[in-house]
């Protein structure tokens, strides 16, 4: 999804509230000599206006960001100083509209810092974290602005405002507030610095497993030690060892190097028959950030949380979790267990019943070892094989990279009447990245989209959208500019990158939360789009996986790669039967992750046990069976400590409720049915946040989301 990293403001409000638009719209008065020397600094003069990439260097990005700090303090002076009575167009509209070059070099750094870092990257952003910090408090904590944006709220019921500029008004006040505004003078003293310090403590744990993961390589010299891999996954195993053939471990021809990227480890985890082999990937990818050396998390994990508390505390509220869920569909932590607790049961019984139908394999080969975790991939692959006839590797054949994005996009196209076109004249970042320029069915221009699919050294792992610009329609018209990230299967000299069914997923997944930028149809920036709270964003991207294994949608794009040979109908019956397939195992790995997320973060005091403790108490209280591992542990849990899904990651489930019930209503009206796919798009794609999502879902789906349709997807009920 969306990819929040660590000095994305805090409290949503300031670079939320920014409108990215050029230097020269903001003031004229740019130094002239600078605007012609650093891109970032001028107006961009590329199609479309998108980031000059071609152009953009290193040295560019500290500059443009003390001069585009500089910028924001006088605007936001100017607003807090004006002599006229505060009003909604002269403090909000205002305040909406301030930021603007810092906006623009902010999606730029972020975007690359993610998707295409360096060491370089990475010291700027070590230097730029802190400033962004107390930049970002000066304006929360700037009392006469505050002043004005409060004194514009007590007379909202008399400012006939329209129903987006009242959201607009609400959420501004409310960032303030969430942010400190109302603190005495000591505890913001202390805010300040609490926020700080976790702008660095996110960098350096998302630093410390992008680290992690690029230097362990499983360095295979033996053939024998290749046994039960497919051909495909020996081929990519082998020219990623002449790719590293300058790494003191890969010395000769003949050898072939894995990594912790997953379409490295999960084929290995799925084929290898050698057991010691999988158990020593299985654990150099779960304990990451957990070796008590230079790249260690843990000690980093025990301050976030007892920072993040302390700052709770310090603005109100009972627990991080309490404070973060305010703003959300759930509200509140006990919401948010209510809904993973009544999941976890049945979950946990398929996974008991899975584990045994696997113990059964091993006890048929003649083993008399016990399952364990790195056990799981391997048998189940077995198992769906001999349950489904279903070969993953066989899969992959038909789901080559360019043909699913291609599938993607039609079901695009007949859902919303999209249209994508490839532009070759738009600098890209990294030769990985194609652009598309994305149209109405009328040829109108919608937006602009990256997608970047394959995993390298400069990536941060995983999968996820951003923009480098947000759609909105003041101060004037901006069209989106967005990206999708992902980390899946390479090509290789001989053979096209092929997909597993859950790449297949990932991919479409992500297109849904372009769409939900792509598709944002609001005035104000800190509105549109994704905009909206972390347990709705998903609902736009977890419903377009639904579509992705319909027989139908696969006829559009399931070609074989060598024959084009549409994917055969047997082939996509024993997809949609195996679909219920080792779902306990994926939920119940999941919502482990999900409670240690909950766990963490409804703590009412600093944590007082060691993180290994911690963990080991919140499992054994769920009863988590010891042949599954939680999808994270905390010290590589990037996603709360690092990607902005703390207390949060349970949201992935409450959209999963969400998606499954909106699903039933295409499946009702027809996969393809327009006045449906129209009443999506207007009340959920278009709308941003400029609504309360509940209501949003019960003006397209008629009334609240039930549980029923999720728990019959996974199996659980019959």
């Amino acid at each position: 999804m969306k990819k929040m990293l660590t000095w994305v403001v805090m409290v949503g409000c300031i670079s939320c509230a920014c409108t990215k638009k050029s230097l020269e719209s903001k003031t004229g008065k740019a130094d002239t000599k600078a605007m012609q020397t650093n891109p970032l600094l001028s107006r961009y003069t590329t199609p479309f206006e998108v980031p000059p990439f071609d152009q953009i260097q290193t040295a560019h990005f500290m500059p443009a960001f003390v001069t585009g700090i500089e910028e924001h303090n006088q605007q936001i002076e100017a607003i807090a100083d004006n002599s006229e009575p505060a009003d909604f167009r002269n403090t909000i509209e205002a305040l909406e509209f301030s930021g603007g070059l810092l906006s623009k070099v902010q999606a730029v750094f972020l975007n690359l810092l993610a998707a295409h870092t360096s060491d370089a990257l990475q010291k700027v952003a070590k230097t730029v974290n802190p400033m962004l910090s107390k930049h970002e408090d000066d304006i929360v904590l700037n009392a006469k602005l505050f002043a004005r944006i409060k004194s514009v709220h007590a007379q909202k019921e008399k400012l006939a405002l329209t129903l987006e500029q009242a959201r607009l008004l609400e959420k501004t006040y409310l960032d303030f507030i969430r942010g400190g505004a109302g603190l005495d003078s000591d505890k913001q003293v202390r805010l300040r610095k609490i926020n700080q310090e976790l702008s660095v403590l996110e960098l350096e744990f998302d630093e410390n497993i992008l680290k992690e993961t690029n230097r362990f390589k499983l360095v295979i010299t033996d053939p024998a030690d290749l046994s039960g891999l497919p051909d495909s996954v020996v081929q990519t195993a082998a020219e990623s060892a002449a790719g590293n053939a300058s790494d003191g471990q890969i010395q000769k021809k003949d050898q072939w190097v894995f990594t912790l990227h997953k379409p490295s480890l999960i084929p290995f985890l799925q084929y290898a028959d050698n057991r010691e082999l999988r158990k020593k990937m299985f654990l150099a990818y779960i304990q990451r950030g957990k070796h008590g050396d230079e790249l260690d998390n843990q000690t980093i994990v025990l301050k976030t949380v007892a920072l993040r508390l302390e700052r709770a505390r310090l603005l109100g509220y009972k627990t991080h979790a309490d404070y973060v869920l305010e703003e959300t569909m759930a509200k509140n932590p006990q919401q948010v267990y209510r809904l993973i607790q009544k999941l976890w049961k049945p979950s946990l019984q398929a996974a008991v019943d899975e584990a045994n139908t696997l113990r059964a394999v091993i006890r048929k080969t003649g083993k008399k070892f016990e399952l364990k975790p790195w056990d799981w991939w391997y048998y189940a692959e077995k198992v769906r094989k001999q349950l489904y006839d279903l070969d993953e590797d066989t899969l992959r054949a038909y789901f080559e990279v360019n043909r699913v994005r291609q599938g993607a996009f039609a079901l695009a196209n007949k859902l919303f009447g999209l249209r994508f076109i490839e532009r070759t004249d738009i600098p890209k970042y990294h030769e990985d990245v194609r652009v598309f320029e994305v149209k109405e069915a009328d040829g109108a221009h919608l937006g602009i989209l990256y997608t970047d699919y394959h995993p390298r050294a400069s990536k941060q792992g995983g999968a996820w959208m951003d923009l480098y610009r947000d759609q909105a329609k003041l101060p004037q018209k901006t069209t989106p500019i967005v990206c999708n990230v992902l980390n899946a299967t390479k090509p290789t000299s001989d053979l096209p990158a092929l997909l597993n069914l859950d790449e297949v997923m990932t991919l479409f997944h992500e297109l849904g939360h372009a769409l939900h930028g792509l598709l944002s149809d609001v005035h104000y920036e800190r509105l549109s789009g994704t905009r909206v709270p972390r347990d709705f964003v998903e609902l736009p991207s977890q419903i377009m996986e639904n579509w992705a294994v319909e027989p139908e949608v696969l006829k559009m794009y399931a070609r074989h790669y060598k024959t084009g040979a549409s994917i055969p109908d047997e082939l996509v019956e024993k997809i949609k039967k195996s679909m219920h397939f080792n779902q306990g195992f994926n939920t119940v790995e999941f919502l482990a992750a999900s409670f240690l997320d909950m766990d963490w973060h409804t703590l009412e005091k600093p944590p007082t046990t060691d993180v290994e403790t911690f963990e080991k108490s919140c499992f054994d209280g769920l009863g988590l069976i010891p042949e599954i591992e939680s999808r994270y542990q905390s010290s590589n849990f990037l996603h709360i400590f690092a990607g902005g899904y703390s207390a949060g990651y349970y949201s992935y489930t409450w959209a999963s409720v969400l998606d499954a019930d909106a699903f039933e209503a295409f499946k009702q009206a027809g996969l393809f049915d327009t006045a449906t796919a129209e009443r999506f798009r207007k009340t959920i794609l278009a709308t941003g946040g400029t609504q309360d999502p509940m209501e949003l879902y019960k003006m397209f789906r008629g009334r609240e989301p039930r549980i029923d349709a999720l728990l019959e997807r996974k199996g659980f009920v019959q």
